[in-house]
Parts: structure tokens; sequence; C-alpha cells
């Protein structure tokens, strides 16, 4: 409506009011303009391990997330790849990964010095148990470089190998994402198309990456139909549409899978108290 408003605050706490802050910087673009914003700095930590783990079977290193999680290591980064990724990478950048492995975790931990050590040695442990075929742990920071550079290509990968790409975005809870990517496996076999797995599997968010191309007719069809049960499965393992990239126009369709009826009407009030004339973002998030 055009009023300039001021929100949050830049003490440690503060809870007057509602929570503006998370309303704007949540509602992508569809309720205000952000022309200024003050971010709070953390200082970089002093120690980190870097660590390559590799599995035959994608549940395994699926299996080694939950794991990780549940001995209490809290990861700075903890990044799944799976087998259709590293052979798209392999033939990218040829850095000799092993092309047979089922997937991949990479991961690192930071804070001070003696106890990144004990939970580096907590990661190797767990690794072992869930039967990991190599581990390794970068002693340079252009070791680490070179095992984070797989991952950094893993999009770029991927988007070479068929004309069109769809990356998505379902984040379930780290407890379930061994029946994430087992669903995701089934689904790709099912409607016989060529997904690609990674994804920040630290925090419950995978990728799965649709490779196809959207000029056959009939793989569109079958892909939408992969799509919406991808989508489908992720809410029943009490997950989200959408762990980082939003809903936007593309997944507005599939919003009241995980949005009640009652509290999709209340996000449309909200928007229509915020943006009476519908000016900004038209048709994000809603259907209508």
């Amino acid at each position: 409506t055009g009023e300039i408003i001021n929100v949050g605050a830049v003490t440690v706490k503060s809870v007057a009011g509602y929570n503006l802050v998370d309303l704007i910087v949540g509602s992508e673009g569809t309720l205000a303009i952000v022309t200024k914003a003050i971010l709070g700095l953390l200082p970089i930590p002093p120690a980190r391990v870097s660590m390559l783990a590799t599995f035959d079977e994608m549940t395994q290193a699926a299996k080694t997330v939950r794991d990780i999680v549940a001995e209490g290591v809290i990861t700075a980064t903890l990044e799944f790849v799976d087998n259709v990724t590293v052979n798209a990478i392999e033939d990218y950048l040829k850095i000799g990964l092993d092309r047979t492995i089922g997937a991949m975790l990479l991961i690192e931990v930071d804070g001070q010095k003696g106890a990144v050590d004990i939970e580096a040695e907590t990661v190797r442990k767990v690794c072992s148990r869930n039967n990991c075929i190599s581990f390794k742990t970068a002693t340079s920071a252009a070791e680490r470089d070179a095992l984070w550079s797989a991952r950094r290509a893993a999009l770029s990968s991927l988007a070479r190998i068929r004309p069109s790409t769809i990356l998505e975005d379902a984040t379930v809870p780290r407890s379930r994402i061994v029946e994430l990517v087992e669903a995701v496996n089934r689904i790709a076999a099912k409607y016989n198309i060529m997904i690609g797995t990674f994804g920040h599997a630290g925090d419950g968010n995978l990728h799965p990456t649709i490779l196809t191309d959207l000029r056959d007719r009939q793989e569109e069809k079958r892909v939408e139909k992969a799509i919406e049960e991808i989508f489908v499965e992720t809410i029943k393992l009490n997950g989200t549409l959408s762990g980082e990239h939003g809903i936007g126009l593309t997944k507005a369709k599939f919003l009241k899978l995980e949005i009640s009826e009652d509290a999709y009407r209340l996000m449309k009030n909200i928007k229509k108290t915020f943006d009476p004339n519908n000016i900004l973002n038209p048709g994000k998030l809603f259907l209508s």
C-alpha cells in the first residue's frame, strides 16, 4: 500500500509485536519491497575438517546422514550426491571419481579445534559403521577445495546431459532421508525418467533433478506425474514442498498438499492486507 515501515531490531533479542521480519523475508516478494537490510555476522570458526565418504548403496549414505545427526554432531555442511550425479560430475570434470559407488557424502565440521577433532572422529566412526567403502579427510586447503569441487559442479554437470533440467527442492525430517531417497528412485523407475539427486542432507533438503526433454510431449507428461508423486511422498514423510527455493509459480498448484484450506485462506488475506491491488509478484504462491 506504499507505506515505509521498519521491522525487526538490532538487539540480540526482541519480541515486540508480530515477527514481521520473517513474514516479509519468507513472502517471496509478494508482500513488500525490501529497501534496506541489516545483517548480523558470525566470526569465522578457527578450525574445520572436511571429509569425503563413499558408499556402495545410496541407502547406506542416507542412513549415515541420519546416524550422524543422531550422534549429536552439528555439521557445518553435510552434502549427499547420488550415483547419477557422480557420473555426471566425472564426465564433466574428470577428477577420478569412482563411477560404481551408490552415493557419496561430503561432510564438514567446524568450531574450536578440540571439539572439531572429536566430531570428525565421530563422523568417521559412523561412516565406518555404515560400511563406507572409502573415507578421506582433507589435510590442506587445496585438498578441501578438491573435495568440494565435485559438489559445486553437481547441477551444471547434470544440466549437460539432457536438453531440459528441472531442479526440485523436497525437504523431509532428517530421520526420513532414507525413505525420501528410496521414493525418488522408485518414482524414477516407474516413469522411466532420469533423476539425479544431490543436496543438503544435513538439514533434510534434497534436490531431485529431473533430466528430460520437454519438447517430447509424452515424456513431459511422465515428468509432470513424477514431480507430483515426489511431492505427495514428501508430504507423507512429514516434509515440505520447498526447503529453500520457494513456491513461486510452478509449485502454486501443489501448495494445498501441505497447507490446510484455513491456512491457505489466511495467507491470502495477509496478501490482501499488504498488497490490496495485487501488484507485487502477482500469481506467485496462490493460484488466484
